[in-house]
């Protein structure tokens, strides 16, 4: 770093420290700073790779994938992948410009409007709660795999026994997740951490593991269809468009590594990094434990691929013992995938508040002096969520409508901020953070496709399909529409709420309000 040049001789210009440079993009917003920095490069990175959490989403996921897709879905995933990491190239720019709490809202709202801002975050913010309660309902889907004890509603074979307790097993997770995030982002950060390093060793050994066991090559493996989609309109490309969600479930949230940038070090370098690492480990991380699983399970045509899933590859393959070691693994990422979701909606729900962006923002708004953390939005954001998990108590054809729903939401989300910051390079007004993270005369192309990309996967997300939005009992209109329904009514919702109520008191609140140098001078009086 060197000194401002001066205009000839006189007082030295003092250096500024790594942490008023940190705080350079706060004041830029009009926020002072008043999280804490405590957060090093692991951490921001393992933030990142928790959301999107491989062993979480791949085990929770293959069974879908498989069923709809048959094996050969396996392509979605560099699919998914290629056009994820349009968006995330665009996020690293903003990332590297604007490493602040709640990016998205905070990048929709400087790209394109406070308008724009407050529907990003709105959406986000809605689909993060939605979310945290999905990810928790995992434990229902590996716990009881690996010990019948953890089934402890009924036996597992009532109409609602697995329902009822995988709301109860979601809940003592969310309890948890809560009090560990209200407890300040140093505890959250150390497990999420120790959490991500042991998800990242145990993949890599399930990688190994599942090698030393292949029985086929990948050429019978990556053609076989089960002649899934004949007869359909599109064929197996309809098929496999379906079985496609299994893979978009999956990467995103990679933008939580530059929602704690203000409580990291060096945000606008470490973020960008962070943000492409997390994706592209879990890239290859994801993509080679799926290959490998599906050459080395005993029968590539067993009905339990689609109803066991991963959890029945590695324990057919490796054995009960070695399984469930893996098993217990997948627990950990699971518990530190929630710690990720709930700490990226707290930093989102903060940054709309400090904003007095929603009702009662000055208290949600509020750092607890001893936490170092705002403590109301994590106790705001465990009770919703499991609110929303009661939900699937007796209706989860329900709750999986709108499970699917909240991840079209984050990928409208996503587009609330690309969309705008291609605009801004169509006019010549973005300008990327001077050296730092920028994709130069790749910025434009990049952006385009990143556009493309999300909006042809939120309208295939969101397609009314009978085996996604009504996939048992009777057939009703408005769960196949459910996408466009309950989207529609959160946004139209929310934004009637915001543009009659809310904008009129929008503002940074003054005690988040960082205070200029130069004072101000007084508003001209009032005519009479």
């Amino acid at each position: 770093m060197s000194t401002e040049p001066g205009a000839g001789p006189g007082p030295a210009v003092p250096e500024k420290t790594q942490g008023e440079h940190d705080d350079d993009a706060l004041g830029e917003l009009g926020y002072k700073p008043e999280l804490k920095r405590t957060l090093g490069n692991f951490h921001t990175f393992a933030a990142g790779i928790s959301y999107i959490s491989i062993l979480t989403g791949t085990f929770q996921l293959f069974y879908f994938g498989v069923s709809f897709g048959g094996p050969a879905y396996w392509w979605s995933w560099p699919m998914v992948f290629v056009g994820q990491l349009m968006v995330a190239l665009c996020f690293c720019e903003l990332a590297a410009r604007y490493p602040v709490a709640g990016s998205v809202y905070n990048w929709a709202k400087t790209m394109g409007g406070p308008h724009v801002g407050w529907l990003g975050g709105w959406m986000m913010m809605t689909a993060t709660m939605v979310t945290l309660s999905a990810v928790a309902l995992a434990y229902q889907i590996t716990l009881p795999q690996i010990d019948d004890w953890f089934q402890f509603v009924g036996d597992g074979t009532g109409k609602n026994d697995a329902a009822a307790n995988a709301v109860l097993l979601g809940a003592v997770l969310i309890l948890f997740s809560t009090v560990v995030n209200a407890f300040g982002v140093k505890l959250m950060a150390r497990i999420n951490s120790a959490g991500v390093f042991i998800e990242l060793i145990a993949a890599v050994a399930l990688i190994v593991f599942l090698a030393a066991h292949i029985t086929r090559g990948p050429s019978s493996v990556l053609t076989e269809t089960y002649g899934l989609g004949s007869g359909q309109n599109l064929g197996y490309l309809g098929a496999f468009l379906t079985a496609s969600l299994a893979s978009a479930y999956v990467m995103y949230g990679f933008d939580t590594a530059s929602s704690l940038g203000e409580e990291s070090h060096n945000p606008g370098q470490n973020a960008p990094r962070a943000i492409l690492r997390a994706l592209i480990a879990s890239f290859l991380i994801g993509g080679l434990i799926l290959l490998f699983a599906l050459m080395a399970v005993p029968d590539l045509h067993a009905e339990e691929l689609s109803t066991g899933g991963l959890q029945y590859v590695v324990l057919e393959t490796l054995g009960s013992t070695i399984g469930e070691i893996f098993l217990w693994c997948v627990v950990v990422a699971i518990t530190v995938c929630v710690l990720a979701v709930q700490a990226a909606g707290i930093r989102l729900m903060f940054a709309m508040a400090r904003d007095n962006n929603l009702p009662a923002g000055s208290a949600l708004a509020r750092v607890s002096p001893r936490f170092q953390t705002p403590v109301v939005p994590a106790v705001l954001i465990g009770v919703v969520g499991v609110v929303i998990l009661v939900i699937n108590i007796n209706q989860p054809q329900i709750f999986s409508v709108i499970t699917s729903i909240a991840i079209i939401m984050i990928y409208l989300a996503y587009l609330l901020v690309t969309v705008p910051l291609l605009l801004k390079r169509l006019r010549g007004q973005w300008t990327p953070a001077e050296g730092n993270f920028s994709l130069g005369r790749w910025g434009l192309p990049i952006n385009i496709v990143a556009v493309l990309w999300g909006a042809a996967m939120s309208l295939n997300l969101a397609w009314p399909r009978a085996e996604v939005y009504n996939a048992t009992g009777p057939q009703h209109w408005y769960l196949r529409w459910g996408a466009f329904l309950f989207i529609g009514v959160v946004a139209l919702g929310g934004f009637a709420y915001y543009w009659f109520v809310q904008r009129h008191k929008t503002g940074v609140l003054e005690e988040h309000r960082v205070q200029s140098a130069t004072p101000m001078p007084p508003p001209p009086a009032a005519a009479p």
